[in-house]
């Protein structure tokens, strides 16, 4: 990290002492630093974004070292994986992997009992165990838009409804995804008789 990263990271670790919520989006991060572990060894971290930097993977340790998070951020990154250890996580109910390199919904994801919101749009995802995910007891919310889901992932996704709230993309009949932002200017003009 450069000078001006490393000034980032630490300012925003002393407004994290402050009230329990660590934001290092936007600092461009090619891995998570170290001293943010040494930082707020003190306190019980809340909230943790890591938005919009360069991550390609998550170090387990930060699953270990702040297991009390409630949200989780993790979204416009380069992540294809995540860390078993998420699983020591047992307050997490918000997770963001939004806008990131998933292939697949990542395993862990089925582990995490307390989750109750998932975004996991923009990813290049097509498969979902939906029998395991049905079994988390507390998830209300799944964002699973922008997604190359397979014809049978959105079906079975759809019939969550009762249970979850899914987000896709809506899928025309042949199965792709359906262009939701239709051009609407210029208006059509009218043509007089």
């Amino acid at each position: 990290m450069a000078g001006r990263e490393v000034a980032c990271v630490v300012n925003r670790c002393h407004q994290a002492l402050e009230n329990n919520k660590l934001d290092l989006s936007c600092c461009q991060l090619t891995s998570v630093p170290d001293a943010i572990f040494l930082l707020l060894s003190s306190i019980e971290l809340k909230c943790c974004t890591f938005s919009q930097n360069l991550l390609r993977k998550i170090p387990s340790k930060l699953a270990v070292k702040f297991n009390l998070l409630i949200e989780l951020d993790l979204s416009h990154n380069h992540l294809s994986c995540l860390p078993e250890e998420l699983k020591h996580m047992d307050s997490l109910s918000t997770l963001d992997i939004s806008h990131n390199d998933f292939s697949t919904l990542p395993s862990i994801i089925y582990k995490l009992d307390s989750l109750k919101k998932m975004n996991a749009e923009k990813n290049n995802i097509q498969e979902i165990d939906v029998t395991k995910l049905k079994l988390l007891p507390n998830l209300v919310e799944i964002n699973m838009q922008e997604n190359p889901l397979t014809q049978d992932t959105y079906t079975h996704l759809l019939n969550l409804t009762d249970k979850i709230t899914v987000l896709v993309t809506p899928l025309d009949a042949q199965g792709s995804e359906v262009n939701m932002t239709k051009e609407l200017w210029p208006p059509s003009e009218k043509v007089d008789d």
